[in-house]
């Protein structure tokens, strides 16, 4: 009984010591000027970067417009193509953009909520329900310039893509997609 109660102890001790070393998960985010977003966050969404929104595309044989026209040469994309997807890519880089100021700000305003202790259910519900609409719009934007891509390349050209990528053997058969046209 008292190896037990020895036990006890020591496992004790040892769990007290090492929480003890583990610093707090948020310490030093309250001073960052939005304190939901990261400086990279904030980078990324004034520079219009996908941050992985448009996954559920990518990953399942919907490339980006970004990485095609970096891949350009790779998947011997016709002038058309080139210009089609540029198109697609500065159209998609400028309604990000806007989108994501948007989101910061929105941000922002929740942020001065708490911090001036002004926030009552109300006004959390509102800010809550703005970025929530922000969010899922960034999202779409993202998503529809996956879909629109693909619809302008040809079977052995998302196919190369995948691979590329390093894709190959996951998810359907990108030659084998169903074609859409652009949002």
């Amino acid at each position: 009984m008292k190896i037990i109660i020895a036990a006890i102890f020591v496992f004790a001790a040892l769990s007290a010591s090492a929480s003890a070393q583990t610093p707090p998960p948020y310490a030093g985010m309250q001073s960052r000027p939005v304190k939901a977003l990261s400086d990279q966050q904030i980078a990324d969404l004034r520079a219009g970067r996908g941050m992985g929104l448009a996954l559920a595309a990518e990953l399942n044989g919907y490339p980006g417009p970004m990485h095609l026209l970096e891949l350009a040469d790779q998947l011997a994309l016709t002038v058309d193509q080139r210009a089609a997807v540029k198109t697609m890519f500065e159209t998609m880089k400028a309604e990000a953009i806007q989108l994501g100021e948007n989101l910061i700000a929105q941000e922002a305003a929740l942020d001065r909520l708490f911090a001036g202790r002004t926030v009552t259910p109300q006004t959390l519900q509102a800010a809550t329900a703005a970025i929530g609409e922000t969010q899922a719009r960034l999202r779409d934007t993202h998503l529809k310039y996956h879909l629109s891509t693909a619809a302008v390349l040809q079977p052995q050209q998302l196919h190369r893509y995948a691979e590329l990528r390093g894709y190959t053997g996951t998810g359907p058969a990108p030659g084998h997609m169903h074609k859409h046209g652009s949002n």
